[in-house]
């Protein structure tokens, strides 16, 4: 007796209802782009880099939108148990007038700041000029921790003002520390630093800005009648 062939049944999507999508096949990620991302980011940044090798140029000094601008008269009151080389205690800061007749240079710090210990000997080297007054601004720092960071390290400023909760320094545009502005005797930011000094930036940067504000004319008065 011969065996009858076995129908083999090839199934079949099945049929969509009547109002519905059939389903679609889910498309393939394309992942090409991803893949080229991480390329033009870096050729992005080597860009930049390259642009900051060829111009000269140090890319510590960024330039500010307060600068030639009138400095914000800002007033602090002293960090409490700061004394001067002379036994004195420290004053706040007042830069409300700006009458003392010499460039002032104010430097924003704070003990938890690594590149402000990293300058500070420097800044005791500009503390010792009398041709212009070192101020600065404690910026977010707990009173004790500042104290003990001068005490130990010394004490470069003639003023210092605390600014614990930065408020003062947002006028300044201060978005990392340290930071440093070099100001006219009337007033005028000409100058500013992001991130610690070194000693090259202190003599082909600071230093010429400075003399260049001393070289300047005092204006004359007005007559009066």
């Amino acid at each position: 007796m011969t065996e009858q062939p076995t129908e083999t049944t090839i199934p079949t999507a099945p049929t969509p209802v009547d109002g519905e999508t059939p389903p679609s096949r889910p498309a393939k990620p394309r992942r090409n782009w991803l893949v080229l991302l991480p390329l033009l980011l870096f050729g992005g940044l080597a860009s930049v880099f390259l642009y900051q090798l060829l111009s000269g140029k140090n890319a510590q000094i960024i330039p500010s939108v307060l600068i030639g601008k009138t400095a914000p008269e800002t007033t602090l009151p002293p960090l409490e148990g700061l004394k001067g080389p002379d036994g004195q205690p420290t004053p706040g800061l007042d830069l409300a007038g700006f009458g003392d007749g010499r460039p002032v240079v104010v430097n924003v710090f704070a003990s938890w700041c690594v590149p402000c210990r990293v300058e500070h000997p420097l800044l005791m080297d500009l503390g010792k000029d009398d041709r212009f007054r070192l101020v600065g601004i404690n910026y977010k720092d707990k009173p004790e921790n500042a104290l003990e960071f001068l005490e130990s390290l010394g004490n470069p400023y003639d003023a210092v003002g605390v600014d614990p909760k930065g408020t003062a320094t947002i006028d300044w545009g201060v978005y990392g520390i340290p930071e440093t502005f070099l100001v006219t005797p009337d007033g005028e930011i000409v100058y500013k630093q992001t991130g610690p000094f070194s000693p090259e930036l202190i003599e082909t940067g600071l230093m010429p800005a400075i003399e260049a504000v001393l070289a300047r004319k005092p204006a004359e008065k007005a007559p009066t009648s």
